[in-house]
């Protein structure tokens, strides 16, 4: 019996060993990747990326979570994975400079709870890698916005701080004089400065400049521009015109700019009003910032004749907007192409026109040694349809799709599996190092822990 009892333990033993050895194999091959130039190329893909002015057939090649290099051809030999995207548009990953977030809290009726949304669920598939929450929160619960949302989030998250301390919480907060302070805005700011990119004041309906005049001593004092949504019932003591021409600076942000609620639009020409012409001489920045009733055709399309067309295009995302007449950042964009824009004019306020507009010029374009955001996406022909804040149809025969999303140089959406392999066909040699360039590599098994109420 005792020999038994040996022989089982020796044998036990040897399976062990087996099983570590196995393991310490593939931790190895996990760290010891073929050394190539590249982990990933797309190939024969059509790049725009307005930064570097480049507008044509070209690879891209990716190496560590970076752009490594763009070339009119990069041998497949050189990388890990190449994946051929001939006849798509490869572009940098997309930036939402207007999108509301902060989810999670169980308020009802709030922006800092309920109306908002999880980025993650809206933006991978739609080829954006950066949003911008604007304003759901301000000074005193940021920090529980950035623990709740942005710490956990897979997409880029960065805020506009609102200059409601409490933030975009509904009427009873959003005109509350006493909540909004510069000094203590802009104090939060500057606390986080790779987070926090500017200052928003939005739904005030007072008679006064005092949540305006305060945004702008914050982005004075932090150097961040001012995003304002002027709200629709804004008072005559407080005209459009006196807002973009004197209370502004140069490089702060207008958005919801086709809402026809603010006076945009000249009523005798159907072109922009008096006061966006002098704003935009002045470099205040335009933003469509759509959302759930902000964007009217009857206002777009007279105005985009007219030359006055957006810096960016963005969504103000949330559970008013993401089923309605906006749904998603690619809606808009095929949308605005349907109102007279180009596809190289979308791309441009999707990418580098909203990285310049809050300071964040390394993101939005494919310049070697910038992170490796990108966007593959197939512009459809057929016959589509897009609505407007009062239910009005513009058809369009262009419509953007996105087929794969990368972020930080690993693939994190790919709508139809370009870059799996068959599922019955024989491994590619370098599948073992798929942890290079994709998010959906092939995991280990691992056993989980017992829980606490099956312990022995």
């Amino acid at each position: 019996m005792i020999q038994s009892f040996y022989k089982r333990s020796a044998k036990s033993l040897a399976c062990c060993c087996a099983v570590l050895s196995l393991a310490a194999a593939s931790v190895h091959a996990y760290a010891q990747a073929p050394n190539l130039a590249y982990d990933l190329i797309l190939q024969n893909g059509h790049v725009i990326d307005d930064k570097n002015h480049v507008d044509t057939v070209m690879d891209v090649a990716i190496k560590d979570g970076k752009i490594a290099k763009v070339a009119p051809h990069i041998a497949s030999s050189d990388a890990l994975k190449t994946i051929d995207v001939k006849g798509l548009y490869v572009t940098p990953g997309l930036i939402d400079i207007h999108v509301h977030v902060y989810a999670g809290t169980g308020e009802r009726n709030s922006y800092a709870g309920d109306n908002s949304l999880p980025p993650d669920g809206f933006t991978f598939r739609v080829g954006v890698t950066t949003v911008v929450d604007a304003g759901c929160s301000g000074w005193r619960n940021f920090e529980d916005f950035k623990q709740r949302i942005i710490d956990r989030s897979k997409t880029r998250v960065l805020a506009l701080l609102n200059i409601v301390g409490s933030g975009m919480r509904g009427d009873k907060y959003e005109n509350n004089q006493q909540d909004m302070s510069g000094e203590e805005t802009a104090k939060m700011a500057l606390k986080y400065p790779d987070i926090v990119v500017g200052i928003k004041t939005a739904h005030y309906a007072g008679p006064e400049w005092t949540p305006v005049d305060q945004a702008v001593i914050a982005g004075t004092k932090a150097n961040i521009p001012v995003m304002v949504d002027f709200g629709s019932n804004f008072p005559q003591s407080r005209p459009l015109y006196d807002l973009l021409t004197k209370k502004l600076r140069p490089g702060d942000i207008y958005t919801h700019m086709y809402s026809g609620l603010r006076n945009e639009q000249d009523p005798e020409t159907k072109g922009p009003s008096k006061g966006m012409i002098e704003g935009r001489k002045r470099g205040i920045w335009f933003d469509t910032g759509t959302g759930g009733g902000s964007f009217k055709f009857s206002l777009a399309i007279p105005m985009i004749k007219d030359g006055f067309i957006p810096d960016s295009i963005s969504t103000d995302l949330h559970i008013g907007s993401m089923n309605s007449a906006t749904k998603d950042e690619l809606n808009v964009a095929s949308k605005m192409m349907a109102t007279g824009l180009t596809l190289q004019q979308v791309v441009a306020e999707m990418t580098s026109h909203p990285a310049r507009e809050i300071k964040r010029e390394e993101l939005g374009n494919l310049s070697v040694g910038s992170v490796a955001d990108v966007a593959v996406l197939r512009l459809e022909d057929g016959h589509f349809g897009f609505t407007d804040m009062v239910n009005g149809r513009l058809d369009g025969t262009k419509k953007l799709t996105d087929e794969i999303t990368i972020k930080d140089g690993k693939i994190v959406y790919d709508l139809n599996g370009m870059e799996a392999s068959k599922w019955d066909a024989a491994p590619e040699p370098n599948d073992a190092y798929a942890y290079k360039w994709t998010s959906f590599a092939p995991r280990p098994h691992v056993k989980p822990e017992p829980s606490d109420n099956n312990r022995h």
